[in-house]
């Protein structure tokens, strides 16, 4: 019987460590070759001996379980290095066929409190590092769809965050990349659909050591789950992007979910809640305050477009409700 991404080869950048460590395992577990990306030179060991990096460590790991992997320690906020790391995965592999992107990192502070160069660091790796590969990936696809004169087998899974959908106060730099993301990710999902390919964005909650501070205050294993396994471990989210990957995802296309702890949901798009028009040419103030000051008025204090209710999503016990 053959593995669901067997012969398929795959990128997962962030992928040395926490997040994307587990998705590279798991979409190596599932069949595909992996490129496993992380930004990083090798350290020294005890002996001043060169030590493996993180990347290099993980791509091992998948060729002892009997996988195919290399690595790539580029960054991927660069766009010359972007380029490589798909260029890698063709003349290693023969082509691209998945694109995983999580690589990212935090600097969080209050908006306030922010500096010009927090703000721009976190932007250029999220947003501009999903961006870059997503750019020459999707190329890739394109040149191989003309070629072929019809689709090919593309499939991108981008990270977001809860952080974008709830609003978290203190990230103004990381919810607004994340944001990003998901707009980016709508707009290649449209684009790229005829060549092919899919595109879709997770916002996975996990610890990590990227998120350790973020989640020092949520619960510990307590054995309702998987006997031992913390609820906000990263092989809760691997699987999500394991089938995102896969053929049998064809028709899932420029969606969003939430994934943690044995639990995905699905996030429906924005609705229109309500719609005014104007009786005259054009709306005047007076009017837009007959109208907007009383819809407001009937609205919950404090309601923003932000879904904090998303934050309060968990996996559903046997005999619980939920």
């Amino acid at each position: 019987m053959s593995l669901p991404l067997e012969g398929l080869t795959a990128i997962v950048t962030g992928a040395g460590r926490g997040l994307g460590r587990a998705e590279a395992l798991e979409l190596g577990r599932l069949g595909a070759a992996v490129v496993v990306n992380d930004y990083g030179q090798p350290g020294r060991d005890g002996s001043g001996e060169a030590s493996a990096t993180p990347a290099e460590q993980a791509a091992a790991e998948i060729r002892a379980a009997g996988g195919r992997a290399v690595a790539h320690t580029g960054d991927v906020s660069d766009h010359e290095q972007a380029r490589a790391l798909v260029q890698l995965a063709v003349d290693e592999f023969g082509k691209l066929d998945i694109l995983v992107n999580n690589a990212g990192i935090l600097r969080d502070r209050m908006i306030f409190s922010m500096s010009e160069g927090e703000w721009d660091s976190v932007i250029k790796v999220h947003l501009k590092g999903h961006f870059n590969t997503t750019h020459f990936a999707s190329a890739h696809w394109r040149a191989r769809s003309k070629a072929a004169d019809g689709p090919v087998y593309g499939r991108i899974v981008n990270t977001s965050s809860e952080a974008y959908l709830a609003g978290s106060a203190g990230q103004p730099n990381y919810a607004a990349a994340k944001g990003g993301i998901v707009g980016l990710t709508t707009s290649t999902a449209l684009a790229l659909a005829k060549y092919g390919v899919t595109a879709n964005v997770i916002c996975p909650r996990a610890r990590t050591r990227m998120t350790e501070d973020v989640f020092a205050g949520f619960a510990e294993p307590d054995g309702g789950l998987d006997e031992g396994l913390d609820p906000l471990a990263p092989e809760h989210v691997a699987p999500l992007v394991g089938y995102l990957a896969s053929p049998a995802a064809a028709h899932v296309n420029g969606q969003l979910l939430v994934v943690h702890g044995g639990m995905v949901a699905i996030v429906e798009r924005p609705r229109v809640a309500a719609k005014f028009d104007t009786k005259q040419d054009a709306f005047t103030y007076d009017e837009l305050d007959g109208l907007l000051t009383p819809h407001y008025a009937q609205r919950p204090r404090g309601e923003t477009f932000a879904a904090a209710e998303v934050l309060a999503l968990k996996h559903a016990r046997e005999g619980s409700p939920g």
